[in-house]
């Protein structure tokens, strides 16, 4: 049977989003680990010339490609936003591991249909592991389909977010409250937490202060490979999103750990 033009436009669309990831790879390896200067944002979180590099270059691609299509990304600001499809981008998702030598960074590379992600992709560049989502597809790891884990108990869940820091006090309030009925909680990752929790290795990422290309490609991901994705209300993440994120395995455990937010 010959595939639809839909089916085939969206097999093309994954392939570039590959494309993006295989261009970022070996600049952001070019970098890491060497002694760049590091410099602050206006928001105070670091910021080095090879996150802006490698953006301007997937950047330059899309353009060239699609250019039709709007573009977000983190460094280089917001283009055509009006546009059906539009790209969000987050060349080093963990800028703070990436310069401190620590090889959990990754790239974030999502698509957005009308405001809806239906495309995204994690990539960590130091180890060639790749997560891409598609809608209404599974979540492939490396090409293999991938799954969340079948836990749906706070009791027995493994959780992680990436740093106590990144929480006001009322947001770490909760997450103490939250993690503090699973069975491990643990710290680290940045978008590489999410990857592990579409693979089934943990079943619950909670984190605050996220901006949109933090978590739009985490959408697809993590929804295709079983699990559920939303903000601290149960609502589903979009642009506008305040920034609060819960990725879990199922949604039992879903439902128990808005609960436990609620409490």
């Amino acid at each position: 049977m010959k595939p639809s033009t839909e089916q085939t436009e969206s097999g093309g669309l994954a392939s570039f989003a590959c494309e993006l990831a295989d261009l970022a790879r070996p600049m952001a390896m070019e970098y890491f680990r060497r002694n760049i200067p590091v410099e602050q944002k206006a928001d105070l979180s670091p910021v080095t010339h090879a996150d802006r590099s490698i953006e301007a270059s997937m950047r330059a691609l899309i353009e060239k490609t699609y250019p039709g299509h709007g573009i977000f990304g983190e460094e280089h600001g917001a283009s055509h936003l009006d546009s059906k499809h539009v790209w969000v981008l987050d060349p080093i998702d963990g800028t703070k591991s990436f310069v401190t030598g620590m090889p959990i960074f990754g790239t974030l590379i999502a698509l957005l249909e009308d405001g809806r992600p239906v495309l995204g992709v994690i990539s960590i560049p130091p180890t060639g592991e790749l997560w891409i989502g598609r809608d209404g597809q599974a979540t492939q790891f490396n090409r293999v389909a991938c799954h969340t884990s079948t836990c749906t108990g706070l009791a027995d869940a493994l959780a992680y977010t990436t740093s106590p820091d990144n929480f006001d006090a009322a947001g770490l309030k909760v997450f103490d409250r939250v993690s503090s009925l699973s069975a491990m909680r643990r710290y680290g990752g940045d978008c590489y937490c999410y990857g592990l929790l579409a693979s089934g290795h943990i079943d619950v990422v909670m984190e605050m202060n996220l901006q949109p290309y933090d978590f739009m490609a985490l959408v697809p991901v993590i929804e295709g490979a079983g699990g559920v994705i939303t903000d601290w209300q149960g609502q589903r993440l979009h642009l506008g999103s305040d920034g609060y994120v819960v990725a879990t395995s199922t949604p039992e455990l879903h439902a128990e750990v808005l609960e436990t937010i609620g409490a």
